[in-house]
């Protein structure tokens, strides 16, 4: 493999990238993992880039075979035609019989065996959404039109009747009247729930390229249930409004609409930059006080992260609660390191993963409780 004069980093990340496609769960921090590994084992020897993808991109024995392919369709020279990961064999489900004998049930007559085994649907659930195929991701659009986010409360200044709180002197002395003073029962009264407001602040810088479509998705069923108390921003080079595009009710057109609007999808990224914009700009003018922030960011901080956890700092003051969503939090052997992270965690009241759809329902849980 020779250096022909093209940048050897692009060559090597449009692999990576054509892996994914061929169906490969390759994900953002797999593809930075594979340039770390080439760059320590060398670009001169063939075998050790083999190996460096391959111990980097593929998880299971499944990929090997279309990992395969597509390195030597790549290295080769030769166009990448059609190569996808083949049908995964059907797994054969060992059973026992429930009796003790295991010849049969009662009188040697052959018994139903319940067959237990987790739906298309469950499975989904829980797969992450950066290394899903065009067909899965097909039917994760279906299922996001399903969640039904619910708004958290606060108490409003006005009062409702109520069958115990405080006592509502007004309501019985009326009553009392009317009943020509003869005593009532004593009214009661409480101050009215009202909907609390919900900020989202979505990275789609291109660290995050595989999570943003998703959510994005999540942020548009979140306006379409609350959209007077909704607010979606963008963080990349610079802060984005999205809110009304995010208003369109057809997801495909508000998530076109939002694309045409953010001028930095997949570029790079100034989180402390941004989230200080935000904070001056929207933030103290009263979009934040008393809302649920949500923040959704890997957390990869190219300035100083001293500044990135400043404004977070302020953004909690301002806020009833600051929930930082990570989708790399929860994978197997995550941890917190990076710097933009272990700046911002001092100033979070909740730091939860969203990669999965499962993910997405319990962040929704979290900001109705807050």
């Amino acid at each position: 493999m020779t250096d022909t004069g093209w940048d050897m980093g692009q060559v090597l990340l449009g692999f990576a990238r054509a892996c994914r496609g061929a169906g490969l769960p390759v994900t953002a921090d797999r593809e930075r993992t594979f340039l770390q590994a080439c760059a320590a084992v060398g670009l001169g020897r063939r075998d050790a880039v083999y190996w460096a993808g391959r111990g980097t991109l593929t998880a299971s024995n499944a990929d090997v075979e279309p990992y395969d392919r597509v390195f030597n369709a790549w290295f080769a020279g030769r166009p990448l035609r059609s190569i996808s990961r083949q049908e995964t064999p059907s797994v054969t489900t060992v059973q026992a019989p429930l009796d003790e004998s295991g010849l049969g049930g009662v009188d040697g007559q052959e018994q139903p065996v319940l067959r237990v085994a987790a739906s298309p649907e469950e499975v989904l659930r829980h797969r992450d959404v950066a290394g899903l195929s065009p067909t899965d991701r097909a039917a994760l659009r279906r299922r996001f039109a399903r969640l039904r986010p619910r708004s958290p409360q606060r108490r409003g200044r006005r009062h409702t009747p109520h069958h115990h709180g405080g006592v509502d002197g007004r309501a019985t002395v009326r009553a009392q009247l009317r009943n020509l003073g003869e005593p009532v029962r004593v009214r009661h009264r409480r101050r009215r729930p009202r909907p609390r407001p919900v900020v989202v602040l979505v990275d789609v810088s291109g660290s995050m390229a595989p999570y943003a479509d998703s959510l994005l998705r999540l942020a548009h069923v979140m306006v379409q249930a609350a959209p007077r108390t909704t607010e979606v921003f963008t963080l990349g080079t610079r802060l984005t409004h999205v809110t009304r595009a995010l208003r369109e009710r057809d997801p495909d057109r508000a998530l076109l609409a939002a694309g045409e609007t953010v001028p930095d999808w997949s570029g790079g990224t100034r989180l402390g930059e941004t989230l200080d914009a935000f904070v001056r700009r929207w933030g103290r003018r009263g979009t934040a006080r008393g809302a649920v922030v949500v923040i959704v960011s890997d957390g990869w901080e190219r300035q100083d992260p001293a500044r990135l956890g400043e404004a977070v700092r302020q953004l909690q003051a301002l806020a009833h609660r600051v929930v930082w969503v990570n989708p790399h939090r929860g994978k197997e052997g995550y941890a917190p390191v990076q710097s933009g992270i272990r700046a911002v965690l001092p100033h979070v009241d909740d730091f939860v993963s969203g990669h999965t759809l499962a993910t997405f329902e319990e962040l929704l849980e979290v900001v109705a409780r807050a």
